[in-house]
Parts: C-alpha cells; sequence; structure tokens
C-alpha cells in the first residue's frame, strides 16, 4: 500500500513539472565572444539539476575513497575486538566446564587482543589456580594488576577468595582489608571476612561481621546463631581465667542472643568455674519459664552462689510442677549444698541419681559424704564415677 501511494505521487509529481513546463516560454542567452548560446529556461534547470546530482555523486564517491583506509582500519579493530569476545566467553565456558588449560588458553588470547584484558587475566588466574599451577597463577594476577584502575575490587576479591580456598587466611585478610579500606563491604565480601575471621579465631570481628551479615539478610536465624554461639563461647573459654574479664564479656552480650539455649548451656560451666555463675541466674530463670528443660534447669545449682536461700524457693516451687525432673533435682540437691541444709542435699541427689545416674550427682554426693565422715560410702560413690567415666 506504501508504495502504491508513493508510485501515485511520483506520477502527480511527474505531471505537475510537465505542466509548468508546458507554460513557461522563457529562454536564457548566453554570450561566449564569439559564440552565442539560446537555451530553453526548462532545458536549463534540468542540466543544473543533472549536474548538481553529478558534483554531488562525484563528491561522495571521491569521499569514500579517502575514508577507505580509516574503515578498513576499524573493521579490523571490529574484528579483533568480536575475536577477544569470543575467546573471553570459551574462557569463561572452560572455566565453568572444568577445563582449565582450554579456560588458560582462550583467556590468552583474549588477553591479547581485547579490551576486557583485566576479566581475561583473572579468568587466567582462576583456572591456573584450579590446576594447582601457582606460578602461572602469579603470572596472571600480576598482569591483572597491571590494569588497577579497571579491575581492582575484582582482582582483590578474586586473591581474597582464593587465599581461603589454599588456606591462606593471613594473605585473604590483607586483600580483604584493603577492599575495607575501599569502602567495599558488600556481602560476598562480608562472607568471605566471616570464614577468615573464624580461621584466625578473630571471635569479636566473627561476631560483628556474623551480625552485619543477618542484618542483610545474608544469613538465616540459625545459621546466624550456630555463627554466634561458636564465636561467643570460644571468646568465653579464651576468657576462661580471668573472672573480671569474663564478668564483664558475659554483660556485653546482647539480650536476643542469650535466648540461645545452648549458648547458655555451655557458657555457665565457664563462668561457675570462676565464681560468676550468678551472672547468669536471671537468664536460666527467663528461659526455663519461658520453656521447660531439664539441662538447663541442672545448670540453676551453679548459679545461685550468695543467694542459695531464695533460689532454693525457686526451685522448689518448679518442682511441684516437674517432680521427676532429674535436673532439677540435682540443682536443688547443689543448692542445699551451699545452704548447708545437708540432710536435703542428700534425699534430693539421691533422688536424682536413681532416676538419671550421672558423674557429677556421684561426685557431689560423695563430696557430701566425705563432710558427714562416712568415707566408706563416698569412696562408692567415687568408683561409680570413675567407671562411668572410663565406661
Amino acid at each position: 500500500m506504501r508504495a502504491l501511494i508513493w508510485l501515485i505521487g511520483i506520477f502527480a509529481l511527474a505531471a505537475g513539472v510537465a505542466m509548468l513546463a508546458s507554460v513557461n516560454d522563457g529562454y536564457v542567452l548566453v554570450v561566449v565572444p564569439p559564440w552565442r548560446v539560446q537555451l530553453s529556461l526548462n532545458l536549463l534547470i534540468v542540466g543544473l539539476i543533472i549536474a548538481f546530482v553529478s558534483a554531488y555523486a562525484v563528491l561522495r564517491v571521491i569521499r569514500r575513497t579517502m575514508a577507505l583506509p580509516g574503515r578498513v582500519v576499524q573493521y579490523r579493530e571490529r574484528r579483533r575486538k568480536e575475536k577477544a569476545g569470543r575467546a573471553l566467553r570459551d574462557a569463561l565456558r572452560a572455566l565453568f566446564e572444568g577445563r582449565f588449560a582450554q579456560a588458560v588458553k582462550f583467556a590468552g588470547a583474549a588477553f591479547s587482543d581485547g579490551d576486557n584484558r583485566s576479566m581475561a587475566a583473572l579468568v587466567a588466574a582462576r583456572a591456573a589456580h584450579a590446576m594447582r599451577d601457582d606460578t602461572r597463577y602469579r603470572i596472571w594476577l600480576g598482569k591483572s594488576a597491571e590494569q588497577e584502575d579497571e579491575s581492582r575490587v575484582a582482582r582483590l576479591m578474586t586473591e581474597a577468595e582464593l587465599a581461603v580456598e589454599g588456606r591462606r587466611f593471613e594473605e585473604a585478610a590483607e586483600h580483604l582489608e584493603n577492599l575495607r579500606l575501599a569502602g567495599h563491604r558488600h556481602i560476598a565480601a562480608l562472607r568471605l571476612s566471616l570464614r577468615v575471621a573464624s580461621a584466625l579465631a578473630r571471635w569479636d570481628e566473627v561476631l560483628r561481621t556474623a551480625r552485619q551479615l543477618h542484618k542483610h539478610k545474608a544469613m538465616s536465624e540459625d545459621q546466624v546463631r550456630s555463627v554466634l554461639r561458636r564465636a561467643h563461647l570460644e571468646r568465653m573459654r579464651e576468657l576462661a581465667g580471668d573472672a573480671e574479664g569474663l564478668a564483664a564479656y558475659w554483660r556485653e552480650i546482647p539480650a536476643d542472643e542469650l535466648n540461645d539455649r545452648r549458648l547458655v548451656e555451655r557458657a555457665v560451666p565457664y563462668l561457675a568455674e570462676t565464681g560468676q555463675g550468678a551472672l547468669a541466674r536471671r537468664t536460666l530463670e527467663r528461659l526455663l519459664d519461658a520453656e521447660w528443660d531439664s539441662g538447663l534447669a541442672r545448670l540453676y545449682g551453679y548459679c545461685c552462689e550468695g543467694d542459695a536461700v531464695d533460689c532454693l524457693a525457686r526451685g522448689e516451687k518448679w518442682l511441684r510442677m516437674y517432680p521427676k525432673d532429674a535436673g532439677l533435682l540435682f540443682a536443688l540437691g547443689r543448692l542445699c549444698l551451699n545452704a548447708q541444709l545437708w540432710g536435703k542435699a542428700q534425699s534430693y541427689l539421691e533422688a536424682s541419681l536413681n532416676l538419671a545416674p550421672s558423674i557429677e550427682t556421684h561426685l557431689a554426693l560423695a563430696g557430701l559424704l566425705e563432710r558427714l565422715e562416712r568415707g566408706d560410702e563416698a569412696q562408692g560413690h567415687y568408683r561409680a564415677a570413675a567407671q562411668r567415666s572410663a565406661a
């Protein structure tokens, strides 16, 4: 339809021009002594148009001819870039397929011919590292470093990741610190930082990084709870001989992290060993009131130094709800020992021992019986504890 409209338009234009030419009686006289030429005005107009078109065509030909060397250079450059781009894509595919030697080969071609020289060098470095070829790995990293402005962040991330894979954690930490100083703290870098800090036993850094990852929703609740638990326990283990330091550290733990029952269960013995068990008393009471746990109840006996009577009243209140809980009975026995209620202590410990025999219960009873000068019975419990320990 469009072609038909154009055709009709052209014919209409031609008809219009022919009608104008038929009524135009003008002429042009050209005098070039000794010649005189008389032309019709219509012929002159047609001649001028033809001359203009011819001159324009000649100039276009000349211009294209002169631009031909440049166009050839552009064509070759375009072909070079296309070839390098294909080589880089082939290198990436070979790297992901596990054909590392081919990846190095293709990446080398892309590095020689392409503009993405840094990316090609990093691909070659990864492939060489996967082949355990440390020499070529270092060479390609050096070539990538030469393109500093283009790929610094990518290079540092690659070096950090490959250093972690090679268990060179100090080297990885250095690269990650350079990234941090440059303001790059994205999720991938934080994850690497968490692995490195954990491997280097930098537990304060582990805590900070894990909290950041959880804030950015890069770790689930279960994952961050496990990481935080380990970091807290390792840090408390390091402070095990420092009662004041351990107490200060416990107070700094956020309340929401103390909702982790496994953390509290494993942390209380560290506190108790340094005489700081009372710090965990309120936490244990809150957790036990929210949901009963025999393991936590067992630890309650270590958390009431200096206030055994009040704790004993709280424990006996729980006992009315859980009369057959061996952990709670053991805790009540220890509380009675602290309050010097020897008879009640013995009855609670023996009740706990009947429900669930344990080394701790045997030892607590043995210590009590020695105080009561019942050495033979105490020796029996010591032997029972030793047998359980050896089993």
